[in-house]
């Protein structure tokens, strides 16, 4: 239950991003949740192949080129998804780091209080 939600919020994020930021796009609300699950998916199993093969640069930037491996993530969901849009890498990298952090408002709220 807690994953549909976290998907659900993702998707939410997107779209407000994408009503926020000109150069993204998003047809649909569908479209949003297909973008969320992409990109979990992409973060899964892509992000940790980049983030190997590149730690030579990352450690000489002391991990601020993970940030462009994010953006590659964003633009390689842009070309996998019809109806999703993001104009270049600067906004890609732009939208990764507004998506981070709303998802990280997003999923504040679905925490519980075990205390």
């Amino acid at each position: 239950m807690k994953l549909i939600l976290r998907i659900l919020l993702s998707a939410l994020a997107v779209i407000i991003l994408a009503n926020v930021l000109p150069n993204v796009s998003v047809d649909s609300f569908m479209t949003a949740v297909i973008v969320a699950v992409v990109l979990s998916i992409l973060n899964l199993l892509v992000k940790p192949i980049l983030v190997i093969f590149t730690l030579p640069v990352t450690i000489i930037t002391f991990g601020l080129f993970l940030l462009i491996i994010n953006a590659i993530i964003i633009l390689l969901a842009d070309k996998l998804i019809d109806g999703f849009a993001v104009g270049n890498i600067w906004w890609a990298l732009i939208f990764s780091l507004l998506l981070s952090f709303l998802q990280s408002i997003f999923f504040s709220l679905l925490k519980d209080d075990k205390s």
